[in-house]
């Protein structure tokens, strides 16, 4: 559980600092978060009503205690500051509170009194909180507090990465898609809720897809690649990051065609899951980024992603060009604040290799060549439309 780095803290501070509520101990005791202890001690003592057997809780104290110094070395930095009391009553009370947190979530309509379930607003303000990469807890620690601590009949999944799963799937890019369930040992293999989120946005279809290429690559704007016959489509049920570059041949559904010049030219299209922005997309891909600069550098997936649609992306015109397209869909003010978003994401972000190199080598071949340009710019200029 990291630190975010200062060269990507300095561009947009507020995106990766919680707004209500901290966890674990790198906003602990951070003014402004105070407000939010008090309803930590409640959820606490509403937790230990729950348990049938109080002897359950005092063992995972004792958990907590043997296992001190492993949860301490989980963290970046040791926090030579805090005690091994305060450091363990700090994490049983952050566990407690999301264990109780997502128990009512799931039972939102038992619990219309608490606000932090029934007002929208809050609720939104603490899942985006817990899923900041600087605001973690060891997900091991709340797998033991569910297996060992939580009643049988509270339970509604065999185990807590569903639980949570559940919890944070108003983040995941690709909620109705096919491709949405991976294998179970995935999840199990999260190490807090910020690598939940990312192992979300890589099913295993894909990641068992992806080549790497460390050679340099950079692709053209959304605009000129139209411009050269690269016709844009969005597609469904495909995982977010699954982009592809296809090339058939004019007139590919004549055989008897096939022996004329004009049928050796190609119709190029580039197909993109539809991307979802709204005022939360900026901190939830902020934190992936973060995670993966200092935890995944060899596999940048997410880096790779925002730095494929910052390449098609460069003014207001290609943004407004990519939504026209349905390939970007947002909530934003304007194109212009789509655009901004979109190249600021990629400001100060180290990648050394891409997934989509082939994809970005066979684009720029297409458009470089000649033959390709005059058919973009016959079918731009003079077919656009019946007239």
């Amino acid at each position: 559980i990291y630190k975010v780095p200062t060269s990507l803290l300095n561009v947009q501070e507020e995106a990766y600092t919680p707004l209500l509520i901290s966890i674990g101990p790198i906003h602990h005791n951070k003014k402004g978060l105070n407000e939010m202890q008090e309803q930590k001690r409640k959820y606490f003592r509403f937790f230990w009503n729950r348990l049938e057997n109080k002897l359950d809780l005092e063992n995972y104290i004792g958990f907590l205690e043997q296992h001190e110094q492993n949860i301490r070395a989980c963290y970046q930095k040791k926090f030579s500051d805090i005690s091994k009391e305060e450091f363990v009553e700090m994490m049983l009370l952050d566990a407690v509170f999301i264990m109780e947190l997502f128990l009512r979530e799931e039972k939102r309509l038992e619990h219309k009194k608490d606000y932090l379930v029934t007002q929208r607003c809050v609720s939104k303000s603490i899942q985006r909180d817990l899923m900041l990469l600087e605001n973690q807890l060891p997900i091991v620690m709340l797998e033991k507090l569910y297996d060992r601590v939580v009643p049988k009949n509270v339970k509604k999944h065999k185990k807590f990465i569903h639980l949570a799963h559940e919890y944070f799937r108003f983040y995941y890019p690709h909620q109705h898609s096919s491709e949405n369930k991976f294998e179970l040992r995935k999840w199990e293999k999260s190490l807090h809720f910020t690598d939940l989120t990312r192992n979300v946005y890589l099913p295993k279809k894909l990641r068992s897809q992806m080549k790497y290429s460390q050679q340099e690559c950079v692709l053209r704007t959304a605009t000129k690649l139209n411009e050269a016959g690269i016709s844009f489509e969005k597609v469904h049920d495909r995982c977010l990051l699954d982009v592809k570059f296809e090339k058939k041949r004019f007139f590919s559904w004549f055989p008897c065609f096939g022996c004329l010049p004009c049928c050796k030219l190609f119709k190029a299209r580039f197909q993109i899951p539809e991307l979802r922005v709204d005022h939360t997309t900026e901190c939830v891909l902020r934190n992936l980024i973060a995670f993966e600069q200092c935890h995944y550098p060899e596999e940048p997936y997410i880096c790779n992603y925002v730095s494929l649609i910052d390449s098609l992306i460069h003014t207001k015109d290609d943004a407004e060009f990519l939504v026209e397209k349905e390939a970007i869909v947002h909530g934003l003010g304007s194109d212009q604040e789509l655009a901004n978003l979109v190249n600021g994401l990629c400001k100060n972000v180290v990648i050394n290799s891409t997934c989509y190199h082939q994809i970005m080598e066979d684009v720029n071949g297409h458009y470089n060549n000649n033959w390709k340009w005059a058919m973009g710019t016959l079918r731009w200029v003079y077919f656009r439309d019946p007239w």
